[in-house]
């Protein structure tokens, strides 16, 4: 009999012990079709432009600096809503253009306007800036093919 009460627990914390990756396994979802799902890219129209309407390319400002987005062959519409020939704006503030073949980042280098702005208000130290425009989906992916502006350089006294 004391065997059988000695067996019992380690029968126990085996049974406990393979369970739990039993159970993770299970549960690990299948990362293939979300992949392929978040990198779906929307098409555009290819006469589409982007473009700084202000400030002009070479200006020297004082701050605060507004800057206005314009948008040809394009409406604009706010990120999570699905629209043929829409986007909302991506602002890239002293940094390069990131990867154009997925989601953008949303830090202070890359400005999501998400809300269908058109325009900003930026705080900039003074010295030399460079800005972007990106246009994305409404999943903050740019289109296919993506639809950049040319970027701009700005000095803040």
């Amino acid at each position: 009999m004391p065997l059988r009460r000695s067996a019992a627990p380690i029968a126990a914390a085996l049974f406990l012990l393979a369970a739990p990756g039993a159970r993770a396994a299970e549960h690990e979802p299948a990362a293939a079709p979300a992949a392929a799902e978040a990198l779906a890219r929307t098409s555009r129209p290819a006469d589409a432009e982007l473009y700084f309407i202000t400030p002009a390319d070479g200006a020297t400002l004082t701050g605060p600096v507004t800057v206005r987005f314009g948008l040809r062959g394009m409406g604009v519409a706010p990120a999570g809503v699905q629209t043929p020939n829409t986007g909302h704006h991506h602002l890239v503030v002293d940094a390069p253009t990131p990867p154009l073949d997925r989601p953008l980042p949303a830090d202070e280098h890359h400005v999501h306007f998400g809300g269908g702005q058109t325009e900003t208000t930026l705080e900039l130290a003074p010295g030399t800036h460079t800005l972007q425009l990106i246009l994305a989906d409404h999943l903050h992916v740019p289109h296919d093919p993506p639809l950049v502006s040319d970027r701009i350089t700005i000095t803040v006294e």
